[in-house]
């Protein structure tokens, strides 16, 4: 119910509608990109008083028909052919625009592996190369976007400077911490803060080889982004319509509908999803043992985590998260938890994510399962779908991000 009412604040059919502008005297051009963006581009139609055109990519299998503006899908998290060649369309359909059109971009969380289109003297698969030693890191998601931005020819404003001058409005859909409009999606239509010298700071401290081709282009002045204050930026405009910290205030209020009292941790937490999933464990029996907290309660967190892989296992970061978790609370009595992304997929597998409950390690040893040794191998995955835990609940069409409660009963 919590999950659901969090995912349901972020749905675009709601959202998007009251953010709409006016039709332009001249033509409306209709661009977009992440996990939500179909969905966005059918309310979008469904909602606009005028002839519109355009094209949005999003991730396969989150398509939604439209009849005006395409939509294509791409792979995530790692970009393909797919993806580079929507990109390389949407910089064809914002060439020659005058002061009297309009560009909607419609942008949402996954949006900068989708929409990837290498830099000059680049190919996808340096893109490719670079995209998974980033995503073995450990860094965390700004850190990669700024990289992914000094790499790009569409990231970091350079998509919404391809258009000058026509006026140029994101309406867009947060998924990363503090709701940063040039990290959301690697931000291709706001100006970007990060230097070049933060991407190099980046690949060194998170120890990333580059291909011969990536490490010339940094050498460059031309792989500098758009900053603020640039001219070709000046026309452009972005709204948030939707955000991790609404949908958990949306989860707080069902939580105290059904009487149970909600403390909201932040929609902002980061870090190791195993270190993170082991702090709020520790969090929840130390505030049922002080007494901080009378049952019931639930906390609520949101955010994104990151996994360094370790082992050959599977699972995303949610269930990693639940399984350190578990693994903190001990059989706790009356303790549940649910940790899934709203997007609907967690990391590169078919689940949301996960559930765990007072019995969940006593199943598990029962199956023959070791917690600890399913957690070092990074395998949650294997490890909750044996115990039928697993959370699916397929594409949702939007992405705020991680959903996280924990529930004392």
């Amino acid at each position: 119910m919590l999950f659901a009412a969090a995912v349901r604040a972020a749905d675009p059919a709601t959202c998007l509608p009251p953010h709409l502008p006016s039709p332009p005297a001249g033509r409306t051009i209709v661009i977009g990109a992440g996990k939500a963006s179909a969905a966005m581009a059918k309310t979008l139609e469904d909602n606009w008083k005028g002839p519109l055109e355009g094209l949005v990519v999003t991730r396969y299998g989150h398509a939604v028909p439209c009849r005006s503006i395409e939509i294509v899908e791409a792979a995530h998290p790692v970009p393909d052919a797919a993806g580079e060649k929507a990109a390389r369309r949407m910089l064809d359909l914002l060439r020659d625009l005058t002061e009297d059109d309009l560009v909607i971009a419609l942008i949402s969380g996954g949006g900068s592996a989708l929409l990837s289109a290498p830099a000059d003297g680049l190919t996808l698969a340096d893109k490719q190369e670079i995209n998974r030693a980033l995503l073995t890191s450990g860094a965390p998601i700004g850190a990669m976007n700024c990289v992914r931005k000094h790499l790009s020819a569409v990231k970091g404003g350079r998509l919404a400077a391809a258009a000058w001058p026509a006026p140029v409005l994101t309406l867009a859909i947060s998924d990363v911490p503090g709701d940063d409009p040039a990290a959301i999606a690697s931000g291709p239509t706001v100006a970007d803060p990060t230097s070049l010298a933060d991407a190099r700071n980046v690949l060194a401290r998170f120890r990333i080889e580059l291909p011969a081709a990536a490490e010339a282009w940094l050498a460059s002045p031309e792989a500098e982004t758009p900053k603020p204050g640039a001219l070709r930026l000046s026309r452009s405009t972005f709204r948030l319509i939707a955000a991790p910290h609404r949908s958990l205030e949306e989860a707080a209020k069902i939580a105290r509908d059904c009487g149970v009292a909600p403390l909201i941790l932040g929609d902002d937490l980061e870090g190791e999803a195993r270190q993170l999933g082991a702090e709020h464990g520790r969090l929840a029996r130390t505030k049922l043992a002080r007494g901080e907290l009378a049952r019931p309660f639930v906390l609520l967190s949101g955010g994104e985590t990151t996994v360094t892989l370790r082992g050959n296992g599977r699972g995303g970061r949610n269930a990693e998260y639940l399984l350190a978790l578990a693994i903190a609370l001990d059989s706790a009595e009356g303790i549940y938890a649910l940790s899934c992304d709203t997007d609907g997929i967690d990391g590169s597998e078919d689940n949301a994510g996960a559930l765990c409950a007072p019995d969940t390690l006593a199943r598990a040893k029962d199956l023959g399962l070791d917690a600890h040794d399913a957690l070092a191998r990074n395998d949650a995955y294997s490890f909750f779908e044996a115990l039928g835990d697993l959370v699916i609940s397929g594409p949702t069409l939007t992405n705020v991000n991680d959903f996280r409660a924990i529930l004392a009963l």
